[in-house]
């Protein structure tokens, strides 16, 4: 029986370690140590995302809008209309747009045309303790009226 048992624990010309609870405590304690470590990589990297998608997001609405600003007869109600439905439809809450000249009826071909979106980072985060606290996330587009 003696024989069978070592024969047992030799694979290959290699003897198998025995597992004892050392092992296991080990185990335990990497986990207790990187575990925290690793969540707090997700967390971050989720965050990280949600900051990207938020001025990606800004982006797309100030770029819609000052196009929206170059087609004929527009006004600035249209301009804040379209950036609006893409913030809406993106789920941007609290956000701004700001259209400059006010006057889009006014300008003539050779002014620009600019368009500013901006959202605070606070209302649009995925993760309720954000690493982007208190910061306004802003994006700009800017077209030159050609006829």
């Amino acid at each position: 029986m003696n024989l069978l048992r070592k024969a047992a624990n030799w694979i290959g010309g290699v003897r198998r370690p025995r597992r004892g609870t050392k092992s296991r405590g080990v185990a335990a304690t990497e986990l207790a140590v990187c575990l925290p470590i690793v969540v707090l990589i997700v967390i971050a990297t989720i965050e990280a995302c949600s900051a990207i998608f938020l001025k990606q997001s800004l982006t797309v609405a100030a770029y819609e809008g000052v196009r929206t600003a170059l087609a004929e007869r527009q006004v600035s109600g249209s301009v804040q209309k379209a950036c609006d439905q893409i913030l809406t439809d993106r789920k941007v809450r609290g956000s701004t747009v700001t259209i400059s000249p006010a006057n889009i009826a006014a300008l003539q071909p050779g002014d620009f045309v600019n368009v500013t979106v901006s959202a605070p980072c606070d209302s649009n985060s995925v993760v309720p303790t954000t690493f982007y606290r208190g910061r306004t996330l802003t994006a700009t587009a800017s077209m030159m009226v050609e006829n």
